[in-house]
């Protein structure tokens, strides 16, 4: 084997199996092997698709006859069990869809596949991805791979943890409050939420419609560029998908472009750990050698995010997930005298009690006499964060920030209180709000080898420069050779 799988990029291992250096085959076994062995411990994967090994020999028989393969040709690939791939079970981490086998893929499955990508199995996730820490799934929580006592993040922590331990190279989230960044940033790799509308989400499972973002994790910043520049585009299947050209994300290059970056005020409060800042500032002065200015900004409204968010997202779950009746979709309970005890027993047997928590939430805001009261009025308000950032960016090219508070906390340690666990996502859910792109970088450790991230935000189709900065910010990484335990 002339390359090393463990810690080469996307891009190198790519272009070892077009060159014949290595067979898909073999870098496909490699993972498959690894991701089976370390899988008991982590639980990263609700499924694992051992299958996968026939599209890897079928992309080295392309390459065998001199045919032309993909951008990601034989590349394994781990998505979230959000995702749709047809003819395997989907499950959204509930018992709701233990048995769903779905008849089709998602939009970016199929896109991935037709890049030569090879998809190795589904992610764990938190129940429907409501949750910041994957405590939530029906088939357990996973465990992060750099002390498995803490969690990984949610709700893409199974795709988390399972780039972080190399069980693959590459995986897809989806980002509805920070379900991509928290969970990079606690498994120290690199997650991208793209702009609202930048990637389609047919035939993703459905939680907040208007704030739900499918996106690339992975260990370097120019995977995530490769995967995005395949996943992004406009999709006659989403309505909210953006006809927009998409640019060669994992060609962008800021070159010699000095950037002005807005450092806002409410992001850097009291309550960001003395390390997590410590961290922050040692990147940020390491950037300012290279010519990069920083600005402190004000966003007001960021305290009033939290509520605003889970009012819509809640309102938004409730409607979507009103479809799992035992009826049409979903389990069905045994024990039924009527067509109420139907839908109320087939419910309350198949959701957990966070999906539960959200869903009358939700529905409480949605309900007569209250929407005008709540609903409505969270509508207003995010309209008025969306001015808050369009400000920022009239004379700022991009936003640093921390991701978290601070590093990732212990398994059970914030699981019976909601509020608590809801106050870890306060840093991120500004920008699903106002549809913007926005990504984490490792940038370091803590002193208990807790990974530290931070957090990019750009303008909308910001991307490309979003990007390149992130490129220029994972070099300046405090810690050099820091592996996960589970190496």
């Amino acid at each position: 084997m002339s390359i090393s799988l463990i810690d080469a990029k996307a891009s190198e291992i790519i272009d070892a199996i077009k060159t014949k250096k290595i067979s898909a085959l073999e870098v496909t076994e490699f993972f498959l092997k690894r991701a089976n062995e370390l899988n008991p411990k982590l639980n990263a994967f609700i499924s694992i698709d051992s299958d996968c090994v026939e599209q890897a020999k079928l992309i080295d028989k392309k390459i065998s006859m001199g045919e032309p393969v993909g951008k990601l040709a034989g590349l394994p690939i781990g998505v979230k069990d959000l995702l749709c791939v047809k003819d395997q079970i989907t499950t959204a981490a509930s018992k709701m869809l233990a048995n769903f086998k779905s008849p089709y893929s998602s939009t970016v499955v199929d896109k991935l596949l037709a890049e030569d990508a090879v998809i190795l199995g589904k992610t764990n996730l938190d129940e429907f991805a409501m949750g910041s820490s994957n405590e939530t799934s029906y088939f357990g929580n996973v465990k992060n791979p750099w002390n498995e006592d803490y969690v990984p993040g949610g709700s893409s922590g199974g795709s988390a943890a399972a780039v972080a331990a190399r069980m693959c190279p590459v995986a897809i989230g989806t980002d509805t409050g920070g379900s991509i960044r928290q969970p990079a940033n606690f498994c120290g790799i690199v997650g991208l939420k793209p702009t609202y509308g930048r990637v389609s989400r047919y035939g993703v499972i459905a939680f907040a419609s208007s704030l739900d973002q499918v996106g690339p994790m992975a260990s370097y910043v120019e995977d995530c560029a490769l995967v995005l520049e395949v996943i992004s585009g406009s999709d006659e299947m989403d309505s909210s998908s953006v006809e927009q050209p998409v640019a060669e994300y994992s060609k962008a290059n800021l070159g010699s472009k000095k950037l002005n970056i807005a450092l806002p005020k409410q992001y850097f409060s009291e309550a960001l750990s003395a390390e997590v800042r410590e961290k922050l500032q040692l990147a940020i002065e390491s950037l300012k050698e290279d010519g990069h200015k920083f600005n402190e900004v004000d966003l007001p409204l960021t305290e009033y995010a939290i509520s605003t968010y889970y009012l819509i997202a809640c309102s938004e779950a409730s409607s979507n997930l009103a479809r799992y009746d035992g009826v049409r979709y979903g389990h069905r309970t045994n024990e039924v005298s009527n067509l109420e005890s139907l839908y109320v027993k087939s419910r309350s047997e198949a959701f957990g009690p966070e999906v539960k928590r959200r869903l009358m939430l939700g529905t409480y805001a949605l309900s007569s006499g209250y929407y005008d009261a709540y609903f409505e009025k969270a509508c207003k308000l995010r309209a008025k964060l969306q001015k808050e950032f369009l400000k920022v960016f009239e004379t700022n090219d991009l936003i640093l920030s921390p991701v978290t508070t601070d590093t990732a906390f212990k398994i059970g340690e914030r699981v019976s209180d909601p509020l608590q666990m809801y106050l870890n996502d306060i840093l991120t859910i500004s920008t699903n709000l106002a549809g913007l792109p926005a990504m984490s970088v490792p940038i370091g450790f803590s002193g208990n080898k807790m990974p530290i991230g931070a957090q990019l935000i750009a303008k909308a189709f910001g991307e490309s420069e979003m990007l390149s900065f992130a490129e220029l910010l994972q070099s300046k990484k405090i810690h050099k050779g820091e592996q996960p335990n589970v190496f």
